[in-house]
């Protein structure tokens, strides 16, 4: 927030409007570890926890024929698979993630069925993966590494991996990346009924 500005309450008032607005709604959050308890009085309540990890100088991949640019996957077969992880469609949300600016997204593709992709892209210090979603810990790895591939040696490389998934965290510390963050994933209601064991790296802690 603008400096002049913190100290009035009106992130207090905003948080209250949204919550109002949201009243309807199953709302979650990524909120760091010292908030939960503020949370919980909003009505939210601890899923898990999301781990962000950091790594540098992964491994190089070799040529993989089952590798494609994310460009080549039919969209509507992009959206479907992306929801299974995510919860509901978001299609107008994928259209500008997958392709934004210093960004890079993959696809691994088997007999014309989407597998796994991800994304990887500029942050103000160093890359961020995200959504890394795979069927399997072997397709994760693939897509990260291919991803990690142009990063230039000694540049931080993220990876927010949800804690109940054991195939992504046995995955960040074969690569010996680092805890470095963490992130306490609460809803208003029921967690959604999304398939984790294939989130190997969430979206983004800030859009969710």
């Amino acid at each position: 927030m603008i400096p002049e500005y913190r100290g009035k309450g009106l992130g207090a008032v905003l948080w209250q409007h949204a919550m109002r607005h949201l009243k309807n709604q199953n709302t979650g959050l990524d909120g760091v570890l010292q908030q939960q308890e503020n949370y919980g009085k909003s009505g939210f309540k601890l899923a898990y926890r999301n781990i962000r990890y950091q790594g540098t100088e992964l491994p190089k991949i070799a040529a993989d024929e089952e590798l494609v640019p994310l460009d080549n996957v039919d969209f509507e077969q992009l959206a479907a698979y992306d929801s299974k992880f995510f919860g509901v469609p978001r299609k107008r949300f994928l259209e500008g993630w997958v392709r934004m600016p210093e960004s890079r997204a993959v696809a691994v593709m088997r007999d014309r069925k989407l597998d796994g992709y991800g994304v990887i892209r500029r942050c103000r210090r160093g890359f961020k993966v995200g959504p890394l979603f795979a069927n399997d810990e072997k397709i994760a790895e693939t897509l990260l590494l291919e991803l990690s591939s142009d990063v230039a040696i000694g540049q931080p490389i993220f990876l927010d991996v949800p804690e109940v998934n054991p195939a992504a965290i046995r995955l960040v510390e074969q690569h010996r990346m680092n805890k470095v963050f963490e992130t306490a994933r609460m809803y208003t209601d029921a967690p959604p009924a999304i398939e984790l064991e294939g989130v190997f790296g969430v979206t983004t802690f800030e859009l969710g």
